[in-house]
């Protein structure tokens, strides 16, 4: 009888866990891709578009496209895209643009997915339905993961973290039944999650946080033995790691030491673990992308963040016998923090969003369980007490109803990428890159006297910033400022001799303008730093046979 009661109270809070996703990510069905890394994953990916084959399928496990190994991803994208064109001949129409609706409702149910797993996860750990089912609708809503489910660049953040949620289950049922098949699954699953992201190297040493807490395996097993059941899993992760620094530099997308100093790295990743902190409690104005500061960090913001830091380690350091959640949920943070909180730099953000898709999951399991601990310490009560239980119940549903408002309006903003960038340029200050993507969109809508205002601002921040000052000449050759365009493509040649679409673009004008050896040598040195560039090559013949008159 009190099995089928709990299984009716489970089945509940599923049922309100769905809804209360769906209810802020419903409306991402008809949202289009964004030109913020989607191009990249999705849209000019022709083994994406190609959808899964033999050739499709072996590119994914072999490239380090987009800078990371990430094979499953790939192959997620291009059954979606595979479902795309059945869709499509089906309906005799696409759903929403370039079918975009089908790969963010694949994020939406893998975000879902994680979130009912997290819950399965706490719950049969630690046996608090209601903590558990709390953290869960924290995960589920907070608008700091927003970015992670409508983002489809950021399915390798959701597909990931579903294999991370399998592991620690397929764990858990090892540590507490001793079941080799549940370590094998373990094994697997964690395998299956460092093939869709890096990120996972980490997971290892949360498993080792939960052997402390709440699996109290540490009494009964020395550190050494836990350590040795994951030695597979951090051979693994070593590899992984190892595989993916190397993609980072190999595609230049690791920030150097010169651009990037260690002492602004560490003061930057100061300040980001206390910015996830605070967003958490007060999550307003989030940007798809922060600019990275540089060395202009006010030094009070450092000392004031570490200070900090500091004192909530001295914290959960003294109480971690008497409130083990406090330390094992701090640990989670800062360990699962660690490959993205600044010291690696990646790109050119400060900080991002999606990073804290799984670290937050600890600063949540410190809230679940320690404001009822609290709470009932200061009131000297008992652990059932009615008043107290209610109180907490409807404080619960109060703080995840709260969060649904903003995390539904933050999801709107990622309808395309004029509401994307327009809001972070909105939210933040020098934000060159959202000005370069928001006078791209404006451009692409035929706004080109708008879109050059964009790019202007973007260089006036970054001066150096050639994506912008190669945009700028596209924009000026469509408002039929030849001149001017040409400025432009030889401006971002001369900063950057291999940029092959400013040398293209180049070639072309000249061609037009009867500069034909002048042309022919844009369009040659194009395929000498390209030499499978199809488009220089027939650009390159074309200018030919116009020089030869046979044309």
């Amino acid at each position: 009888m009190a099995d089928n009661f709990d299984k009716r109270i489970n089945h509940l809070i599923f049922t309100l866990l769905i809804m209360i996703t769906f209810a802020i990510y419903w409306q991402v069905w008809d949202f289009e891709f964004v030109n913020y890394d989607d191009d990249v994953y999705v849209l000019d990916n022709v083994y994406v578009k190609s959808g899964l084959m033999p050739i499709t399928i072996k590119w994914a496990f072999t490239t380090t496209h987009a800078s990371l190994y990430q094979p499953l991803v790939w192959i997620s994208y291009m059954f979606e895209s595979d479902l795309g064109k059945f869709v499509s001949l089906i309906l005799g129409d696409e759903i929403g643009k370039n079918n975009a609706g089908i790969f963010h409702l694949t994020n939406v149910i893998l975000h879902l997915a994680n979130t009912l797993l997290l819950f399965v996860l706490l719950n049969r750990m630690t046996g608090y339905r209601w903590r558990s089912a709390f953290v869960a609708a924290l995960f589920a809503v907070h608008p700091l993961h927003v970015e992670s489910v409508a983002w489809v660049a950021e399915r390798k953040d959701v597909l990931s973290t579903l294999f991370w949620m399998l592991t620690t289950l397929a764990y858990v049922s090892f540590a507490l039944h001793k079941s080799k098949r549940s370590y094998k699954l373990a094994i697997l699953f964690f395998l299956l999650g460092l093939l869709s992201k890096p990120m996972l190297v980490t997971l290892p040493f949360t498993l080792l946080l939960f052997d402390y807490w709440p699996l109290m395996r540490f009494p009964k097993l020395s550190v050494r033995r836990l350590i040795l059941e994951k030695v597979p899993m951090f051979i693994l992760a070593l590899v992984i790691a190892g595989a993916t620094i190397f993609a980072m530099k190999s595609r230049g997308s690791l920030g150097s030491f010169e651009a990037y100093p260690l002492g602004v790295r560490i003061a930057n990743s100061v300040v980001a673990h206390v910015f996830y902190i605070a967003k958490t409690f007060w999550p307003s104005d989030l940007a798809v992308v922060y600019p990275h500061p540089g060395n202009t960090l006010p030094v009070w913001h450092v000392i004031g963040s570490a200070f900090l830091l500091l004192g909530i380690s001295a914290a959960v350091l003294l109480l971690f016998r008497i409130r083990p959640y406090l330390i094992v949920g701090w640990l989670w943070y800062l360990i699962t923090l660690a490959p993205v909180n600044g010291v690696i730099q990646q790109g050119k953000n400060a900080v991002t969003d999606h990073f804290s898709y799984v670290p937050l999951i600890g600063i949540f399991i410190m809230i679940a369980w320690g404001v009822p601990d609290l709470l009932r310490g200061i009131l000297r009560t008992s652990e059932d007490n009615r008043q107290i239980n209610i109180a907490l119940s409807v404080s619960g549903v109060l703080a995840v109803a709260a969060l649904m408002v903003p995390a539904y309006i933050q999801v709107g903003y990622w309808r395309n990428s004029i509401t994307l960038f327009s809001h972070a340029i909105k939210v933040t200050k020098g934000n060159s890159l959202a000005h370069n993507n928001l006078g791209n969109a404006l451009l692409e809508k035929g706004d080109a006297e708008l879109a050059i205002t964009h790019f202007k601002e973007a260089l006036k921040y970054h001066p150096e910033y050639t994506d912008a000052a190669y945009n700028l000449g596209n924009a000026l050759y469509e408002l039929g400022d030849i001149e001017g365009a040409i400025r432009q493509y030889r401006k971002v040649i001369k900063e950057v001799p291999q940029y092959t679409k400013a040398r293209n673009n180049l070639g072309s004008i000249l061609a037009q303008q009867g500069k034909f050896d002048e042309a022919i040598e844009q369009f040659e040195a194009v395929l000498r730093i390209d030499p499978n560039n199809q488009t220089a090559r027939q650009n390159l013949e074309n200018a030919k046979l116009e020089k030869a008159g046979e044309l």
